[in-house]
């Protein structure tokens, strides 16, 4: 059986998101006190006691939009939040009273039938938990008095959460999913990209540069393996973020980097590669993520005069740093390529996850320094007596040397390069380390 999904519902900056990242146990959600902070939907798997289930936050229901232009789009992912979910959080704000925008939330919840908790936020004195019986004029149960912030009253809440719920049996998790996080420049696609390889409208898409905010999960199944996308924000050159909340976005977006697998980076065809581009793979190298590059809007590569082959000539020549990337040719809007891009991340990620061998390292490397001696420092020669694959995610190999700081990073270059050779790595960074062993 599926993980049971918890929404938490309500009109903006009533402390969704602050309940939101108490519930996931650290911050996912961006917490502003800027109404309409949280556009997209948010989720991610949660445990409450011997529960696991999904958590959804979810934008705030306003009775007068501050922007109108987006308040459809952000309305029909509050919708898809409720028809997808099993049990509703309503949220609302003790020390505001009922409001008319709660009252037309709660018009919203109570039209779709499902199990409703009202959480009564910022509860978190004596007078201010007596504030709460002004809420039962909602119609949607007995309210909770909670801090979301403080960390008070939430076990109440979600007992309340799962007595409404049907129990669940037992079910093997299975194995964790393939993360995979889709990274780039504001307006590059990434979400058309995101939509498109998940099979549903779940981030908002727009020509406006920087819609999305949040990170964005969307757990997909392909031919029987388990796929997270995460969808993440346009990270700009530093000095370019127009508030606070898109720089929180560049933070979240970084911190989905690090915690992915495979790390997707999405060019635009019309712009092709800039520095952001390449500052963008630096935080892929750095985090040590296997990498494969999307080339989105190719459908206007004849219009640009773009050829394919020159293409990536120059990409890999932009992104020395990352060797044997992939390089996929996409249109998210036409949905060009997706069905290459499906194998590419499973050949990435099992490359990401591979474990070689003892006894094949160890050949490689001595036909290696067979072929090529290490270089010595006057009367000095360093000497290396064994390499392991001592774990993968991302692949590292453990020499066990002497005098190993004398090993010149265009030798460790060359030993890297011999490794790939043999064993390919496609895609993925990996790591050389050494240790210090006296000759006996």
């Amino acid at each position: 059986m599926a993980l049971p999904v918890v929404a938490i519902i309500g009109r903006p900056n009533v402390g969704k998101s602050t309940l939101f990242n108490r519930l996931a146990g650290r911050r996912i959600a961006i917490v502003s006190d800027v109404p309409g902070t949280t556009r997209d939907r948010v989720s991610i798997d949660a445990e409450w006691g011997r529960h696991r289930y999904l958590v959804v936050d979810t934008a705030g229901v306003e009775d007068r939009p501050h922007d109108e232009l987006m308040w459809d789009d952000i309305k029909a992912q509050v919708e898809v939040a409720l028809n997808q979910a099993d049990a509703i959080i309503f949220t609302v704000d003790v020390n505001d009273g009922v409001t008319d925008a709660d009252y037309d939330a709660a018009d919203m919840v109570r039209r779709t039938g499902k199990p409703v908790v009202v959480a009564v936020n910022k509860a978190d004195t004596v007078s201010r938990e007596e504030m709460i019986y002004e809420f039962f004029t909602l119609g949607l149960g007995d309210p909770h008095p909670i801090s979301a912030y403080h960390d008070t009253g939430i076990g109440d809440l979600m007992q309340s959460v799962f007595d409404q719920l049907p129990a669940l049996e037992d079910e093997p998790i299975g194995q964790n999913s393939i993360r995979v996080a889709i990274a780039g420049r504001p307006n590059a696609g990434k979400s058309a990209l995101f939509n498109a390889l998940s099979g549903e409208e779940r981030a908002i898409v727009s020509p406006v540069a920087g819609t999305t905010r949040d990170t964005v999960d969307s757990l997909f199944d392909y031919e029987g393996t388990r796929i997270t996308f995460l969808d993440t924000a346009g990270l700009r050159r530093r000095g370019k973020a127009d508030s606070d909340i898109e720089k929180y976005s560049a933070i979240r977006t970084i911190g989905a980097i690090e915690r992915c697998y495979v790390a997707i980076l999405v060019l635009d065809a019309t712009e092709f590669v800039t520095s952001q581009d390449q500052h963008i793979g630096g935080y892929i190298d750095d985090a040590s993520r296997a990498a494969i590059i999307v080339v989105n809007k190719w459908d206007l590569a004849s219009e640009l005069g773009l050829d394919k082959a020159e293409a990536e000539d120059a990409i890999r020549n932009r992104f020395k740093f990352i060797p044997n990337v992939p390089i996929v040719f996409t249109s998210a809007l036409k949905g060009w390529g997706i069905d290459t891009l499906f194998p590419t991340i499973l050949e990435v990620y099992g490359e990401f996850s591979k474990q070689m061998p003892r006894a094949e390292v160890n050949r490689v490397i001595f036909d290696a320094m067979g072929q090529n001696p290490i270089p010595g420092i006057g009367s000095q020669r360093p000497r290396i007596y064994r390499c392991i694959q001592s774990r993968t995610s991302p692949p590292t190999f453990l020499f066990n040397a002497r005098n190993p700081e004398l090993i010149h990073f265009s030798y460790r270059r060359y030993l890297e390069n011999q490794l790939r050779a043999q064993f390919g790595f496609i895609g993925s960074p990996m790591r050389l380390a050494f240790q210090s062993k006296k000759d006996e």
